[in-house]
């Protein structure tokens, strides 16, 4: 079969940080632009430099960078009206920005021309023109025809003159937008193709940008591809203005592994798929979506027993590709839900498969712990030791004889609010009474159980705690309350969660950061690092 190259022009620096909550430095911009580039995009959209100093600052910069063939564009909007494109402010601040491609925007939509730009339609094909030709001295054009789709609904025959004045002028693309996303799989197949028709005896590749105002952006954009469309823009994990651009994720994914004669990235496996989206919402600082499509943390989790004990026989049963395709993995998930299926799988490592008794002790007691507020889905760590104390193989590394957190205190010199752990353990026959101060208490209950262990257990000294969450389990109850405390750590192997529950939160977070230490000492008597059941 013959494959269809699809073209990827990414705009996540640019588009995607029009999102609510998202802001990138220059640094990240640089850092997200170098990923792009090592993942094969073909276009990374870099941002408008006449907006602010720091777009202005990133093409200066990206062009010290090997960014393989991936092609770097400014962005920018047609010349003002009334004035010349080479007077044009932005004209030339895309020119200076020395990029090989630029990407101009302009209206299609003719009431958009009329009513919120202020001109005559004529005048508006004009500033097309004009400006897709004073830039193509320069570079390569794209030309995004804004506002598109309605503007075809509206006036078709003005929507096409704006697309013919642009590539008429030199534009190598256009790029059909669906700006308010708004538009249906069925109407952007049909309008596609009426712009393949129309356009059929030029050169010009058509592209499409979608937004996810109905949730529909990534079947739109595969709706523009099967009609005709050789470029798709988006953002990685869709992150944009309002509800977000089309996925790139999920857009890649479904050309390359889901569609039939298509490839992106010039047919490269898509094994980094994972690694770069949480890339970008960590350097965003970005929540992770646990259920997004291929990539999220939850997207081959299984928790019903029936499923996981159809997974275990045939994993296509429940998983519709291979999670490696796109480096992402398999979790079996245990809770109440869960079935002996669910624990068998979870206790493989631990040889203990053939004890039904024991498999049935272990799930009742989950389900007993999960009506208290536990939840073992992201505590692997809390299921492994749970596991160990049940099979009667659990060894405890110390007891905890007292714990006492005076916070509140304010150092009054420095303004600075603090807490006190004091603790009191037993390790085998030694008493250790240790005491430490910090930001909070269980950044001091940390601190303070570091310094008992540290002397008796230096393997310590490289696990570091990640993340800290609390939950309300019943809030109905008030103040009083069950509170869940999850605590993730990790050390230079891997990473591991913890949980604890208890109307006291710092009972709760101690019960968390007791396993925590636990696990990591445990894990540290093998040879090979363990990796607790969650991940």
């Amino acid at each position: 079969m013959t494959m269809r190259s699809i073209e990827i022009y990414d705009t996540t620096l640019r588009d995607g940080t029009q999102g609510e909550g998202v802001s990138l430095s220059l640094q990240d911009k640089l850092n997200i632009a170098q990923r792009l580039a090592e993942m094969g995009i073909d276009f990374i959209e870099g941002g408008y430099p006449l907006s602010n100093e720091k777009d202005t600052a990133f093409f200066e910069q990206v062009r010290k960078l090997d960014m393989g063939s991936s092609r770097v564009c400014a962005f920018g909007m047609t010349r003002r009206r009334s004035m010349k494109a080479e007077d044009d402010p932005g004209m030339k601040a895309l020119v200076a920005a020395q990029t090989p491609a630029v990407t101009m925007v302009g209206k299609t939509w003719d009431y958009h021309a009329t009513e919120v730009l202020g001109v005559s339609l004529d005048e508006n094909l004009d500033m097309i023109g004009e400006s897709v030709a004073f830039l193509k001295r320069h570079a390569d054009v794209l030309y995004d025809a804004e506002h598109f789709f309605d503007g075809w609904k509206a006036n078709p025959k003005y929507a096409a003159q704006t697309l013919q004045a642009a590539v008429d002028a030199g534009a190598g693309w256009v790029v059909l937008c669906d700006t308010n996303g708004g538009s249906l799989p069925e109407e952007i197949a049909e309008i596609v193709g009426q712009v393949k028709q129309q356009l059929a005896d030029t050169n010009v590749t058509i592209g499409i940008h979608c937004h996810n105002d109905s949730e529909l952006a990534v079947a739109n954009t595969l709706a523009a591809v099967d009609a005709g469309a050789n470029q798709v823009q988006g953002t990685i994990n869709g992150i944009g203005e309002r509800c977000g651009n089309v996925d790139l994720i999920s857009a890649m994914a479904n050309l390359a592994l889901k569609k039939k004669g298509y490839q992106v990235l010039g047919g490269q496996p898509l094994t980094h798929l994972t690694e770069l989206s949480r890339y970008v919402y960590e350097t965003a600082n970005l929540q992770w979506r646990s259920g997004q499509p291929f990539v999220g943390q939850s997207a081959f989790a299984h928790k019903g027993g029936m499923h996981v004990h159809a997974v275990n026989k045939s994993a296509s049963t429940y998983e519709h590709i291979d999670p490696a395709t796109v480096g992402n993995e398999r979790r079996i998930l245990v809770s109440e839900l869960s079935g002996r299926s669910n624990i068998i799988a979870l206790t493989t490592k631990h040889d203990l498969q053939d004890d039904k008794e024991l498999m049935n002790k272990i799930l009742a007691e989950v389900v007993r712990l999960e009506n208290q507020g536990y939840q073992f889905e992201s505590a692997g760590a809390s299921f492994d030791l749970l596991v160990k104390r049940l099979a009667g193989t659990f060894t405890s590394h110390f007891q905890t004889i007292k714990y006492r957190i005076v916070a509140g205190d304010r150092d009054a010199q420095n303004k600075v609010a603090f807490a006190e752990a004091i603790v009191k353990l037993q390790v085998g026959d030694v008493l250790w009474f240790d005491a430490a101060e910090g930001h909070g208490p269980v950044n001091a209950l940390d601190a303070a159980l570091r310094k008992a262990l540290q002397d008796t257990y230096p393997e310590l000294s490289e696990m570091r705690l990640l993340d800290y969450k609390v939950r309300v389990v019943d809030s109905g109850a008030g103040t009083a309350a069950h509170i869940r405390v999850n605590i993730e750590s990790g050390d230079k192997h891997d990473t591991w969660g913890t949980i604890g529950v208890s109307e006291n939160i710092i009972e709760a977070s101690w019960k968390a950061l007791v396993d925590a230490f636990e696990y990591k000492l445990h894990k540290s008597k093998t040879s090979t690092p363990q990796q607790p059941a969650e991940f």
